[in-house]
């Protein structure tokens, strides 16, 4: 490709929408092109790396045996409302009628295409299994898309479906794609790690994120560096500490003025955050088949701990979560910055279960300026649900062996799930076994967005110059660049290099060596050749890795021998990051 000719430029300044280095760099150098908020175009350079990084997915979904096949974007309502999703989801989903005045759906995933179809293909056990996959155009009307392509409405996602007729079917299939997934980002050169997850919206019985850890990552996990646990903050357990019994002493009504925040109560009175309990008012929106309903939660963890909204939505079954207003506490008959779960009316109780094996807790008296000594569960107020609520926390004990979480940031760039009968049993979706029993038909979900893939690379792969894009999904394998007086020789160079099959960008611009050099820099193609009238004084050509501050000049007579082997070295070198990795269950 001459550059000459190329439907995109370089950008000299720093573009005042980039938020991190990847948006920045992959805007300066031509990649992207944004044309709203969440909403991009992708440049051919843009273009070329993410057909290649989709070739790599397809050829880690052929291994274990999948099929390509394209499901529509747009989509009936009416297969979103068998499954409920239709009333589940919020805002996010991209609903339209079309002219005949039908409920339309913008597709964010593909469960109940692939349940319909299971409906009209599949009859019989043998069958199965089977794994269909595509890659495909998904909106997802994010309130706050940011950072380039870390966060946007529209994306390109592979997602494959899995089809089993029993449990341990799925089983391989999830640990094939587990393995298939590190594949896939491996060889893009974007270190991972999968962690289990929140099955959200999805549903289902498991799921993992596969996690590029970056500072500038909008999920937070927890990590485990003795024993390897590892989960999404969502969803991350730890040990909680096991208080002293203690005999429960009578409730005493105590004086507190202004003192409104955990923080405020345990100086004034003396005591650890840990001797009180902290109470948070939300409203939840609650389906209940076709209708929702909105729920005050009075949600209740101890106040040297914060509240998990996401345990507490999945533990209310919550489609959304909002905080209450003042309002709508004091109409509950609780008072806020002073409130109790005691005696209050029309709410929805749910305590950490923390609470009950701690005694004598301060809590609010539902009165302005005055708190509650020594409450306790079961004896002066009652709980609708008991369950683990607590967030999860940097130096909070592993679950599984006691030594200090520690939080990281991080990028999903995939997910699997395990949907199990999930999307089959609301669409009817059956097979007959060998016995010929009706059975529904068991499924995995399993998604990646290349956008965000190609964002997470460049994230990791940059200079203060520019992007240095791993060999696999460079747009280009070389740029070659032509300076004045070496055009002749330069060009003689191209036609050699795109005849043995390389991958050539040239720079046959009338610039400036400065400019072509920071040009190259910027785009940032694995090697660099540079003709000039300087090396052909020396019958040769300069070559430069981009990750190298080295260059050398070789016999203009063996480039593409020369370059062939500097290209298979960067191959294997990715090659080797590929690797079996334990499944984590």
């Amino acid at each position: 490709m001459r550059m000459s000719k190329l439907f995109s430029q370089t950008l000299r300044d720093r573009p005042s929408e980039a938020e991190i280095a990847s948006h920045e760099l992959l805007l300066r150098a031509g990649f992207i092109r944004q044309l709203a908020a969440g909403i991009f175009t992708y440049m051919p350079f843009a273009k070329r790396s993410l057909t290649k990084i989709e070739n790599i997915m397809r050829e880690e979904m052929s291994a274990i045996g999948g099929q390509e096949i394209s499901m529509p974007v747009v989509h009936p309502a009416d297969i979103w409302k068998k499954t409920n999703r239709w009333y589940q989801i919020g805002s996010e989903m991209g609903r339209f009628k079309d002219k005949a005045g039908r409920d339309m759906v913008l597709a964010m995933t593909h469960e109940e295409v692939v349940a319909d179809l299971v409906c009209k293909e599949i009859h019989s056990y043998r069958q199965l299994p089977m794994l269909i996959y595509h890659i495909q155009t998904k909106w997802r009307d994010d309130p706050r898309p940011r950072a380039g392509l870390i966060r946007v409405r529209e994306f390109t996602m592979k997602d494959s479906y899995s089809l089993d007729a029993d449990m341990e079917g799925l089983d391989l299939q999830y640990r094939a794609h587990y393995q298939a997934y590190f594949n896939i980002f491996h060889r893009c050169g974007v270190p991972v790690i999968a962690v289990k997850s929140d099955v959200g919206m999805m549903g289902g019985s498991l799921a993992h994120e596969f996690m590029y850890l970056t500072p500038v990552g909008e999920d937070t996990l927890l990590i485990c560096a003795d024993c390897g646990y590892a989960a999404n903050r969502h969803i991350a357990r730890f040990q909680k500490p096991n208080p002293d019994k203690e005999d429960l002493l009578p409730v005493e009504k105590i004086e507190t003025p202004e003192m409104t925040t955990i923080e405020e109560l345990a100086d004034f009175l003396g005591v650890p955050k840990s001797r009180t309990a902290k109470a948070v008012f939300m409203i939840a929106t609650i389906p209940e088949g076709t209708e929702e309903q909105e729920k005050f939660v009075f949600a209740i963890v101890r106040g040297d701990m914060n509240l998990n909204e996401i345990k507490l939505a999945n533990t209310v079954k919550a489609k959304e979560l909002r905080p209450a207003t003042d309002e709508e506490i004091r109409a509950v008959g609780a008072v806020p910055g002073y409130a109790s779960p005691i005696a209050v009316k029309d709410t929805l109780v749910v305590v950490d279960d923390l609470i009950p094996v701690s005694p004598n807790l301060v809590a609010g008296a539902n009165e302005e300026g005055y708190h509650l000594k020594n409450v306790n569960i079961g004896r002066d107020f009652e709980a609708d649900i008991i369950a683990d609520i607590t967030l999860a926390e940097d130096g909070f004990a592993c679950p599984q062996c006691g030594e200090k979480l520690h939080a990281s940031r991080g990028v999903e760039v995939g997910n699997i799930f395990k949907l199990g009968t999930r999307y089959s049993k609301d669409t009817d979706s059956t097979f007959l076994d060998q016995d010929g029993e009706t059975q529904y038909v068991i499924m995995g979900s399993y998604g990646i967005g290349s956008g965000r893939l190609l964002a997470s690379a460049a994230e990791e792969y940059n200079d203060e110059n520019g992007l240095i894009l791993p060999i696999t999904i460079a747009p280009y394998e070389v740029h070659l660049l032509s300076l004045k007086g070496a055009e002749e020789a330069a060009q003689g160079v191209y036609e050699e290099l795109m005849n043995a099959g390389v991958e050539v960008l040239y720079d046959d611009r009338e610039e400036s060596p400065g400019v072509k050099f920071a040009d190259a820099d910027l785009i940032g193609l694995p090697l660099r050749l540079t003709v000039s009238k300087r090396s052909l004084k020396e019958n040769s050509v300069e070559t430069k890795r981009r990750d190298s501050e080295q260059a050398e000049l070789i016999p203009i007579t063996e480039t593409v021998q020369r370059v062939q082997t500097l290209l298979t070295d960067l191959h294997n070198e990715i090659q080797d990051l590929v690797v079996e990795v334990p499944f984590d269950d």
